[in-house]
């Protein structure tokens, strides 16, 4: 009952700082800009977008900010949790791009458009370590048999689907429609489920609070991590582009880098 009462205080807790970050990132300025304002779902994580007291950061939402400069156009940020819907509400225009850790596989970019990369990253098994200080599994070929959960619409289950033919073997994957990567990092540390895949610098970055998770099982190679726009939106993809390039060669990007990498 009390991991019950966690994870509803957890749930609760994320409700209220979504309904807080989406208020503020509405009515944000990060400059004066002219033009037409992109519209861009950001990721709630403590990598992307999170916030501590009344203040907004994270790597999307400092680099978003950066973008806007250049870019000379009002950016509106909405904090999301759930993958899949935020990639419909891109497919029927309510979003511009979504900001989220994306890796650039070759089923997506059959669906969307990919900007250039944004980091490298790579997918990781969160478990928990038992008393001794062990885990159940220590490689990839340990997953067979085993249930993961997937944050939904997340293009690693692609993955583990072909890795589990790779190796003759069953892998039960639940696509959490519910939750981010974040919630399910928690619901590992607080035993209601045994195995999530989540990013790995987001993974790496919740583990220092949490000493009794481990994430050092890799479930995928490095990829590059990009934000999606609409397939035929080839125009926002260009400027995009450019856009990152030029924030890129300033010292402002080396130094927010530096802050969160």
């Amino acid at each position: 009952m009390w991991l019950y009462l966690v994870l509803l205080a957890v749930t609760v807790a994320t409700m209220i700082i979504l309904n807080r970050c989406s208020r503020q990132a509405a009515t944000s300025q990060f400059v004066a800009a002219t033009g037409d304002t992109l519209n861009v779902a950001i990721e709630y994580s403590p990598l992307s977008l999170y916030m501590y007291d009344d203040t907004l950061g994270g790597f999307n939402h400092d680099l978003l900010a950066l973008i806007q400069i250049r870019a000379a156009r009002p950016v509106k940020m909405h904090p999301i949790v759930n993958l899949k819907q935020s990639l419909e509400l891109l497919d029927d225009g309510t979003f511009d791009i979504v900001a989220a850790q994306l890796p650039s596989t070759t089923d997506f970019k059959n669906k969307y458009l990919f900007s250039d990369s944004i980091y490298i990253d790579r997918q990781v098994l969160v478990q928990k370590r038992d008393s001794l200080g062990n885990v159940a599994i220590r490689s990839q070929l340990d997953v067979a048999g085993r249930t993961l959960y997937v944050v939904d619409g997340s293009p690693v289950v692609t993955r583990i689907r072909n890795f589990a033919r790779e190796i003759g073997d069953t892998i039960n994957i639940v696509t959490e429609r519910r939750y981010g990567q974040e919630q399910l990092f928690l619901m590992v540390n607080s035993g209601e489920i045994e195995f999530a895949v989540v990013n790995e610098k987001l993974a790496t970055t919740m583990a220092k609070r949490y000493p009794d998770i481990d994430v050092s099982t890799a479930v995928s190679f490095n990829q590059f991590q990009s934000w999606v726009l609409k397939k035929d939106n080839h125009q926002l993809a260009d400027s995009l582009n450019r856009w990152l390039s030029d924030v890129r060669a300033s010292s402002a990007y080396k130094e927010l880098y530096k802050r969160y990498f």
